[in-house]
């Protein structure tokens, strides 16, 4: 049975992998923004089961972790002992290496994720960082003497979708490469110094400046050592700030090759941001500041609006509401919905997490509860707090939803 279930699972695989393998393009990016990364804890454990020394490997390198993190962030040896279910709490995930099993022993090369959250109270920190603006990044290959970025799917891309941005002071918008991605994220663009389209490119990703890590590898034969030479550019106009050499002996190691030049083009591109050059480009921002003279009002016109504008008697609310964007278009589609609801007189999305909880700011005709009403009514799963609502799609009930009681607050 144990073979039959293995003969099953590898099959389901094999014809996933046909799938993706057939599409030729698009890696998603995985999510790491929530969790402290550990990598490549060495671990050496015996025992009378593999099944036991591979768990014991485990524990171990969650000990392993555990003090390596705790040196990371306080600079010194002393980190405080924890117990295994002490660990379990925090600990979010083992990730894999290289690991060599046998019938008593496990050797393993192994990467432990903390949850940023829980750890960050012990750590005696709160997980935040000082980080940059959203930086749309284009990967570029150049292999066999033509470049390559999301037009089809490339080993650079993939490292950069494996690369665990929980660490990094950069915040780093990576596009999956489906959809429009290939059409208008491509080589060319990265060259055109143009700003009118960037400006709609940025828009569109919810980016303020865009980054355009590039790798040249030069294969001496086949099969043979690869040299990878790496160049780290920024901005529309690509502004060199770094660039380094590494090789590797062999094809097989091309992964561990650019896996490794994305975590030195993380600190070359972390270094800028320390030394304040790396800003957001000046020229790409969409909006011109309205200076105060080109409006010709009088102090009395002006004292007479803004005594309109705060007036109570109005009966108009700023109401905030979270929203789940996996993606652009369900932004824009979400605040075309709330911009048609009956008595909302403006609605825009002030603070923008694609694939995470974007935040809307509406203006409305009305209080806060009939809002909540008259979403629910729209087929809107509804909470209600303070000033606040949490909407999600999905099957809500066609009359108004009360208001949740207080063990259940909106998600922040």
């Amino acid at each position: 049975m144990p073979l039959l279930a293995l003969a099953v699972l590898g099959g389901s695989g094999a014809i996933l992998f046909a799938q993706i393998e057939g599409s030729n393009r698009g890696v998603a990016p995985i999510d790491s923004s929530s969790s402290f990364e550990v990598s490549g804890v060495e671990v050496d454990v015996a025992a009378s089961t593999s099944e036991a020394a591979r768990y014991g490997g485990w524990r171990e390198a969650q000990r392993k972790g555990w003090q390596a993190l705790w040196r990371r962030i306080h600079g010194n040896n002393a980190a405080p002992r924890l117990s295994d279910s002490a660990l379990d709490g925090i600990v979010a995930g083992i990730v894999v290496e290289r690991e060599e099993i046998g019938p008593k022993r496990y050797i393993a090369r192994l990467g432990v994720l903390f949850d940023r959250a829980r750890t960050g109270q012990v750590l005696g920190v709160t997980g935040q960082m000082v980080r940059s603006p959203p930086m749309l990044v284009i990967p570029v290959q150049w292999s066999g003497g033509a470049p390559q970025s999301l037009e089809v799917r490339t080993p650079w891309q993939e490292a950069w979708a494996r690369f665990r941005t929980g660490n990094s002071s950069i915040d780093y918008v990576r596009p999956s490469g489906t959809g429009v991605d290939p059409l208008i994220l491509n080589v060319a663009q990265t060259g055109r110094p143009g700003r009118t389209q960037w400006r709609l490119l940025l828009d569109q990703y919810g980016a303020a400046d865009v980054l355009v890590p590039q790798v040249r590898l030069e294969r001496l034969w086949p099969g043979g050592p690869i040299i990878g030479h790496f160049s780290a550019f920024h901005g529309p106009d690509k502004q060199l700030v770094g660039a380094f050499t590494l090789r590797v002996d062999n094809a097989q190691a091309l992964g561990q090759l650019l896996d490794e030049g994305v975590r030195r083009m993380d600190d070359v591109y972390v270094m800028e941001l320390q030394a304040g050059r790396l800003k957001a480009d000046p020229s790409l921002v969409i909006e011109e500041p309205v200076e105060p003279e080109e409006f010709d009002l009088g102090e009395s016109e002006i004292a007479e609006a803004s005594d309109l504008y705060n007036s109570p008697a109005v009966g108009v609310t700023a109401i905030t509401i979270q929203y789940d964007s996996p993606d652009v278009a369900t932004v824009n589609s979400t605040e075309a919905v709330l911009r048609a609801t009956p008595g909302v007189r403006a609605a825009g999305t002030t603070s923008l997490a694609l694939g995470g909880i974007s935040v809307m700011r509406v203006t409305y005709q009305g209080n806060i509860a009939a809002l909540s009403a008259a979403l629910s009514a729209q087929g809107w799963q509804v909470q209600e707090g303070t000033g606040t609502l949490r909407i999600r799609r999905g099957a809500a009930a066609a009359t108004p939803s009360p208001t949740p009681s207080a063990s259940a607050p909106p998600a922040q």
